[in-house]
């Protein structure tokens, strides 16, 4: 019998044995005793199932009860707009369904040039290089801009993909305490590198507090240094114009480098981004790892990007919707007793402190059709669990409403408010 033929008639009759059987039931019980103990300590991260796209309602496994989704990252509620659905099929019917290829090789469209080109309008820069994903940009811009003769100063509170980002680069790392002003001071002072790259979220995600961006600028002048801004949580929808943070702080236009994403306001399909001077971009064409080795956008999803940056060019009528309707979901819980964490931004982090605690009170939420979700330990620090909730355009004042009421009742029936 030939060995193959042996192969496959053992295993149709399961007498075939993995060579690795003892280390792989050794890393089931490493891996099983491990989560066991997260669940112990009730920070299991359970997924539920959306059978719906994604909306302010939807619907979910199991039931067909359409229920109010207060987290998802769809800040201008675009992920399932007609408009948008309507050319993203277009252009997969004219480009197809990918490039299998990265964009140096053949995987360049004219479509993915285009978008870049009204990314950089939109953020006022000279161009744009695309991503997978944010993440990716991240991962890939410090390893190719920074050597041992630099230095990057990172808030200690900076989201995972800029902490891994940098690990991978071999310019000496420090961190800064979150927010804190004189510490990257005397960071900055001490510093004798030759490039100086202070990193920081415009918007940190688990607290919805806002970067001292005017602040850290002067800094950068003083100290000539230069500014990274991680603007996920803020491209499309906050600021005036939906400019982001550095519009907030009225410092359009000071920052050196932006990242950010079309998986979260911008359509909520896929994709990230760097932006700024035509000489970086052109150099991460050319270093930069996740860029050269990953494939490109595929055409629906560059259709996604295209048509909700041409909205967002025509009309800030999104922006200032989200802005309105944060300001009533926070003025409303604030005043029912509740401890609403960060600034004036859609995400409103509400604060319950015991991780059971916050995981029970999603579930009570949900039992009443309003889709929250509880954050503990490790994604938030130890003591410091929370209901994050979002707010977005597509949200109405009455949905709003609801959800506040019903927040009221768990909160009450939990003891959280009187």
């Amino acid at each position: 019998m030939p060995a193959l033929s042996k192969i496959l008639s053992l295993r149709a009759v399961g007498q075939v044995r993995h060579y690795s059987a003892a280390a792989q039931s050794q890393l089931r019980d490493i891996l099983g005793q491990q989560l066991s103990a997260i669940k112990e300590v009730g920070t299991f991260k359970a997924e539920r199932i959306i059978t719906s796209s994604q909306s302010t309602q939807i619907t979910v496994q199991g039931s067909e009860k359409r229920i109010l989704n207060f987290c998802a990252n769809n800040y201008l509620g675009l992920a399932n707009n007609p408009e948008i659905v309507a050319y993203s099929q277009q252009l997969l019917e004219r480009y197809g369904a990918g490039l299998s290829s990265v964009r140096f090789i053949c995987g360049t469209q004219d479509i993915h040039k285009q978008l870049e080109q009204k990314i950089a309008q939109f953020h006022g820069r000279e161009d744009t290089i695309l991503y997978a994903s944010c993440f990716d940009a991240n991962a890939g811009i410090f390893e190719a801009i920074l050597t041992p003769e630099d230095a990057v100063f990172s808030d200690e509170l900076n989201h995972a993909s800029i902490i891994d980002g940098i690990r991978l680069c071999k310019a000496k790392k420090q961190r800064y305490k979150h927010r804190d002003l004189a510490d990257l001071e005397q960071q900055l002072r001490s510093s004798d590198a030759r490039l100086k790259l202070i990193a920081t979220d415009g918007v940190f995600s688990m607290d919805g507090n806002i970067a001292p961006l005017a602040r850290i600028i002067e800094l950068a002048k003083k100290y000539n240094a230069l500014v990274f801004v991680d603007e996920c949580h803020a491209t499309g929808f906050f600021g005036a114009t939906g400019r982001g943070t550095e519009e907030y702080d009225q410092v359009m236009g000071e920052v050196d480098i932006i990242n950010s994403t079309l998986g979260k306001a911008l359509g909520g399909a896929s994709g990230g981004y760097t932006t700024g001077p035509a000489e970086l971009i052109s150099f991460l064409r050319q270093k930069s790892r996740p860029y050269l080795f990953s494939n490109t956008l595929p055409p629906a999803v560059v259709g996604v990007g295209l048509k909700v940056m041409d909205m967002l060019l025509s009309s800030s009528e999104l922006s200032q919707r989200v802005q309105s309707n944060t300001q009533r979901f926070r003025d409303a819980m604030t005043k029912a007793g509740f401890t609403i964490a960060g600034e004036n931004h859609p995400i409103c982090p509400v604060m319950l402190g015991d991780a059971r605690l916050a995981s029970n009170f999603a579930d009570q939420m949900l039992t009443r059709g309003i889709y929250v979700i509880g954050f503990s330990y490790p994604v938030v620090p130890q003591g410091k669990a929370r209901i994050r909730v979002q707010i977005s355009a597509a949200h109405t004042e009455e949905e709003i409403d609801r959800a506040v009421q019903a927040f009221i009742e768990v909160g009450r029936g939990l003891k959280v408010i009187k």
